[in-house]
């Protein structure tokens, strides 16, 4: 929505009148990230309270493991449709010179009532990222580790490998994979099984890829390159971008060539 002439107020208008409802279903997204922020924080805390095991939780609480999982889910969907729409940026940033020229003047700014300058700019930040809703996530589970001081880390980090490696065996088991009805459960393990590798990931010290990590992380990205590559190509991106210490001395030269 650029143009040579800034005079022509026509195309102006037209431009400005596409933009409009972008912005607005962006910052329904962007609301949203905040409330999925606040239900992981509870789905955690659900799955980490003593006295029970990691697996024990989610033995007993089969229901809330599989919120954790559509969360998840949403989040790798959400965050592989935005990989590929670079004009999500170049919309809102146009959006934004402009209600800061506020150069306009005849034209409907009500919007500003929905999305203020202040609004725009925590927009602005959340989308500059590769992989906004996956940050989200990872900032809200290392924010649950550090507030939650007296609670032992790896009851935390023991569910998210837990869930991994539940999620590989299903994907590398011909008995599992046949039962699935569709291509969507097959996708739908692949993602969740990504996303709790990126936030065991941000909250264990030595992260998921060294020796001693509990996720088998060659096991989980073999699985995945089995998979046609259009379905896995924005889950092996988010696992070399999105994740803390891939680039790490400790991780194995193999594994970071598999992901190369």
């Amino acid at each position: 929505f650029e143009f040579r002439n800034p005079n022509d107020m026509l195309l102006q208008e037209r431009a400005w009148n596409s933009v409009c409802p972008l912005v607005i279903r962006l910052k329904k997204f962007y609301s949203f990230s905040l409330r999925l922020e606040k239900a992981l924080q509870s789905l955690l805390e659900s799955l980490t309270c003593p006295p029970y095991t990691p697996t024990q939780h989610l033995e007993k609480e089969q229901a809330l493991a599989k919120q954790f999982a559509e969360i998840l889910h949403f989040t790798l969907r959400f965050d592989e449709l935005k990989m590929r729409i670079p004009a999500i940026q170049n919309d809102f940033s146009y959006y934004r010179r402009t209600i800061s020229r506020n150069r306009i003047n005849n034209m409907n700014l009500d919007i500003e009532s929905e999305v203020n300058n202040e609004m725009a700019n925590r927009m602005s930040l959340f989308y500059a990222e590769a992989t906004p809703m996956l940050k989200t996530l990872s900032t809200a589970t290392t924010n649950f580790v550090t507030e939650n001081k007296t609670l032992p880390l790896e009851n935390t980090t023991d569910v998210l490998s837990t869930m991994a490696s539940v999620c590989k065996v299903m994907l590398e088991t011909p008995d599992y994979t046949s039962r699935f009805n569709s291509e969507d459960t097959l996708l739908f393990c692949m993602r969740v099984m990504v996303g709790v590798i990126i936030l065991y990931d941000h909250v264990h010290p030595n992260g998921a890829f060294n020796k001693s990590s509990k996720i088998d992380m060659k096991g989980c990205i073999k699985v995945l390159k089995e998979q046609p590559a259009d379905n896995v190509e924005g889950l092996l991106n988010a696992l070399k971008f999105t994740t803390k210490h891939l680039n790490d001395e400790s991780t194995p030269k193999n594994i970071r060539t598999m992901l190369q």
